[in-house]
């Protein structure tokens, strides 16, 4: 078995591998560090979850060791398509490096300009960025790029499903053809398979799963609703949301739920809260103190329910999440690998349920067809429970037809017909017909 002191990092890299609790690297980890070490390109393909930033950081972080930034000139760079996954990949940072001095600067979304100003002026070794922000600093002459030395590529088809590719393509003609590259990515897409034939030379190539496969340890479902009336869709579609969550029970330790569109991001998060569960959303309109918090929350145990769009699908390393929770199916097949991949992490057992509206069967087909098996259909939850609650009012109403017939019955017979019918015809006689015996 192989195991980090293995893979040619330097004692200090080892010691806080060590110290941050891990012994033995996944496949993309051995399979990408040992090229990447040797200062080539790598193209990294793995689905999430598989460990895909260890990859990248730890290597970089030996190669940093020795030399010194200058001012508004990063030695490296690495691109991420979120927040969430920069602020992430910044906490690698910090973790692997303890034992190695080196300096990060971290630009994205709504963290003021000035206080990024300050950190790129006094020289960075590490400059993590979002695609926009980084190239918002460029345009203001705050930043230059022809002092990279190594380039990273993090979520390339996240990159590529949030229109990045452009941008991305500006940005490797700013950095010298010298760079090393290492681009990591899900999927392969033909666009950026012409990305990396573009601006990679003669990359190791480490696949490590199928395209787009979903993790073995994952237990996925789907419910199928149909609303009882088309307006009622919404809220009945909330019930359900509901109800497979009562279902779930105590092994619903935490989830998060996804929805399609930002603004059924804060109406479910308002009707999980309403009917007391403890949720909160997380969407791209939140400002980034807001969402680090809520994420926070969620990471250390005090929220049970993250709301949130697929800003939160990829990158997000909250390694004890126990279901996924589709309230909407996924317009974009490979997005459900990728919010499913947030739960079975680390080789734990997870769960998914996806919510299928008679509209979404294409969806679902289309899912089913890209990971290559078939997602099981199961029952409705609030069918089972409103059956369950029917039966004793069908027993209440067999007993009141049946009383009714034989009322029906006395009231033709002249008599009075109930209990009597059923007892010894001695108590049912009236006091003059007892006499006359």
């Amino acid at each position: 078995m192989t195991k980090f002191s293995d893979l040619a990092l330097s004692p200090k890299i080892l010691e806080a591998v060590e110290a941050a609790g891990y012994e033995t690297p996944t496949p993309i980890q051995k399979g990408a560090i040992p090229p990447a070490l040797e200062k080539r390109d790598v193209l990294g393909i793995a689905q999430t979850g598989t460990g895909k930033t260890a990859s990248f950081t730890l290597p970089m972080i030996q190669m940093l060791a020795s030399g010194r930034a200058r001012a508004r000139m990063p030695r490296s760079l690495v691109l991420c398509p979120t927040r969430e996954l920069a602020a992430q990949v910044a906490e690698s940072f910090d973790t692997y490096s303890r034992n190695i001095k080196l300096s990060k600067a971290l630009l994205i979304g709504g963290v003021s300009f000035k206080e990024q100003d300050a950190l790129i002026d006094r020289g960075v070794d590490v400059l993590i960025a979002t695609p926009g922000r980084l190239l918002d600093h460029f345009e203001r002459g705050k930043l230059l790029l022809t002092g990279i030395e190594i380039m990273v590529v993090d979520e390339a088809d996240r990159m590529l499903d949030m229109g990045f590719i452009p941008d991305i393509e500006r940005i490797f003609s700013l950095t010298p053809f010298t760079r090393q590259t290492l681009f990591f990515s899900a999927t392969m897409a033909p666009e950026i398979e012409r990305i990396t034939n573009l601006f990679l030379s003669s990359p190791a190539r480490v696949e490590v799963a199928r395209r787009a496969t979903t993790s073995e340890t994952v237990t996925q479902e789907v419910v199928q609703m149909k609303p009882s009336r088309r307006d009622r869709a919404a809220k009945e579609k909330r019930e359900l949301l509901r109800a497979i969550i009562e279902r779930e029970g105590e092994e619903c330790r935490n989830a998060i739920v996804f929805c399609n569109r930002k603004t059924d991001v804060d109406i479910v998060a308002k009707s999980l809260q309403k009917h007391g569960f403890d949720a909160a959303p997380i969407h791209g309109d939140l400002d980034q103190p807001q969402r680090t918090r809520t994420l926070d929350k969620f990471r250390d145990g005090e929220l049970r329910f993250l709301v949130a769009s697929d800003v939160a699908a990829r990158g997000l390393d909250i390694p004890r999440v126990s279901h996924v929770l589709n309230f909407d199916v996924p317009s974009n097949s490979e997005d459900y690998v990728h919010r499913i991949g947030r739960t079975g992490r680390a080789g734990r057992e997870g769960k998914a349920v996806t919510i299928s509206l008679p509209a979404d069967e294409k969806l679902v087909g289309a899912i089913e067809k890209l990971i290559t098996q078939d997602i099981p259909r199961v029952g409705n939850p609030m069918r089972a429970a409103a059956a369950k609650s029917e039966q004793p009012k069908r027993t209440r109403d067999r007993k009141k037809s049946q009383t009714s017939s034989l009322e029906a019955v006395g009231r033709r017979s002249g008599r009075t017909v109930g209990m009597g019918d059923h007892l010894p015809s001695f108590i049912a006689m009236s006091f003059k017909e007892r006499a006359a015996v």
